[in-house]
């Protein structure tokens, strides 16, 4: 039985992940750290989850060789701890932004830090198995992939390569934005309101033009719920689709074929069929002229989009079935 700990157990994304390891068939829920909640069980800092653990205090030194561990921190302030846990023999997945863009250069530009140590970034595997299945269960370090990121990239990376003009409108719930409270997701400021936010700018597009290999325009907005993410993506194809709308449905459900949790749909999805769940849903539509597309795609962004996307990723890396603990 593998051991995995969960560090920085207390936040949206880390207590939703130490819940499905609490109830995993093989593995064994190691350390639940925490900064602030020293002290406290899971159970009273996040009661919907009901895991009667004590929080505590990161103990590197106490973990063996061979262990997991998900570094649940926010960015900037998971890489040198990733570096130590890796030093220490253990496999990570870092849920924090610290290791998913390859060029050490952008992080100063999208996340204001000089990276500590840039010879991890190309040995990370970027975490969507729907691509990189192989290469994360073999890896020692993989980067789960951005909420918003891993919505696009499901909806686009069937035509990778095929198409150009790609725009993302993307929405999100209030819990995508992180557990420390702030202005912008006071209950007063979110509800019955839609804000379209860092336009143009937003740390996530590079992200996604790096794996998507093109560039795009991005828009985030947040929306007054809770958890899930939709992502609205439109593109051109350089000519007409040959097969029209059949052709275009094929190709997803070839695509994602050997994928269990990605749904490719016939109309445009909601937020309900996947909010607490580790499916997709995705829906890519024809435009009648031939030569444009509209693809939705759906997540909750504390499963598929954080904490399910980081399991399913310990459990490749285990060699353990992809949907164990999660369906």
């Amino acid at each position: 039985m593998s051991t995995v700990h969960v560090i920085g157990a207390a936040g949206f994304a880390g207590a939703q992940l130490a819940a499905l390891l609490d109830a995993h068939p093989t593995f064994e829920l190691g350390q639940i750290t925490a900064r602030s909640d020293v002290g406290a069980k899971l159970v009273d800092v996040a009661p919907e989850y009901r895991v009667d653990r004590e929080l505590t205090e990161l103990d590197i030194a106490s973990m063996s060789k061979g262990d997991y561990a998900a570094v649940c921190y926010p960015h900037a302030e998971a890489a040198k701890l990733v570096a130590e846990l890796i030093d220490q023999g253990l496999r990570v997945v870092d849920v924090s932004a610290d290791h998913r863009l390859k060029d050490p250069a952008a992080y100063p530009d999208h996340y204001g830090f000089e990276h500590p140590h840039p010879e991890l970034l190309d040995e990370a595997v970027y975490g969507l198995p729907e691509i990189n299945r192989e290469a994360i269960s073999r890896a020692r370090l993989v980067a789960n992939p951005g909420c918003y990121p891993e919505t696009s990239l499901l909806a686009l990376l069937p035509l990778k390569g095929m198409i150009s003009c790609v725009v993302v409108d993307a929405k999100s719930g209030v819990s995508g934005a992180g557990k420390s409270p702030s202005a912008i997701v006071h209950y007063s400021y979110v509800a019955d309101s839609i804000w379209p936010y860092k336009v143009f700018a937003h740390r996530h597009q590079p992200e996604i033009a790096q794996e998507l290999g093109q560039d795009l325009i991005f828009t985030p907005h947040l929306l007054p719920v809770d958890r899930g993410l939709m992502a609205s993506c439109y593109a051109s194809f350089s000519e007409k689709l040959p097969g029209g709308q059949a052709a275009l449905t094929a190709r997803y459900e070839t695509f994602y074929a050997d994928h269990p949790f990605v749904e490719v749909v016939a109309t445009p999805p909601t937020m309900r069929p996947v909010q607490r769940t580790n499916f997709a849903q995705v829906c890519p539509l024809l435009s009648p002229v031939g030569d444009q597309v509209a693809v939705f795609a759906v997540l909750d962004n504390l499963m598929k989009g954080a904490a399910g996307q980081a399991l399913q990723n310990m459990n490749l890396m285990a060699g353990r079935p992809e949907t164990e603990g999660l369906l």
